[in-house]
């Protein structure tokens, strides 16, 4: 077990903060951990009929690079991870659903932080209108879950959370 001795907050920022907690150990040994504070995500696997998928595909300034994503986002302070999933399918892809599913929950990388994503499978499709976030510029893309698989194969598609969610749905369609 490890027991916080002091924490020092580094950045306080919209989507995540930083802090730095220095630890002891039941031997009396100490280390600095540093750890992302996130409010969490929620990841969608739009499913439509036809047992094609809605990815999106967007620039990622982090990486240098335009990728092919399954819909997600932060949940705001507050939210529910559902009430996230159902905001975020709207807004990047212009779809509601009639049901969703949740599929997976998971730590994204607890060595160093506390984000939790959830993960679900929408079905019931039913066209909206598309309402990014002012930052956001999205293109919505149908691909059969077969062709999507293949993209992760060939690594056109190399987002950690579209892996895991596309082959985490093949359990459930």
């Amino acid at each position: 077990m490890e027991r916080c001795t002091s924490t020092t907050k580094v950045f306080d920022g919209h989507i995540l903060n930083l802090r730095v907690d220095e630890v002891q150990f039941n031997d009396g040994t100490k280390a600095t951990r540093e750890v992302v504070e996130h409010h969490g995500a929620s990841v969608i696997i739009p499913l439509l009929e036809n047992n094609h998928v809605l990815l999106v595909r967007q620039y990622r300034y982090a990486v240098e690079r335009e990728l092919l994503e399954i819909p997600a986002g932060t949940c705001n302070d507050g939210e529910s991870p559902e009430n996230c999933a159902k905001r975020e399918l709207q807004e990047e892809t212009g779809f509601t659903c009639g049901e969703l599913e949740k599929i997976l929950e998971c730590y994204v990388a607890p060595g160093y932080s506390n984000e939790k994503i959830s993960f679900y499978l929408a079905k019931g499709l039913k066209r909206t209108q598309q309402n990014p976030d002012e930052d956001e510029r999205i293109t919505v893309e149908s691909l059969p879950i077969q062709k999507a698989l293949a993209k992760i194969r060939n690594g056109e598609i190399c987002d950690a959370k579209t892996v895991c969610a596309l082959f985490r749905m093949l359990d459930f369609i």
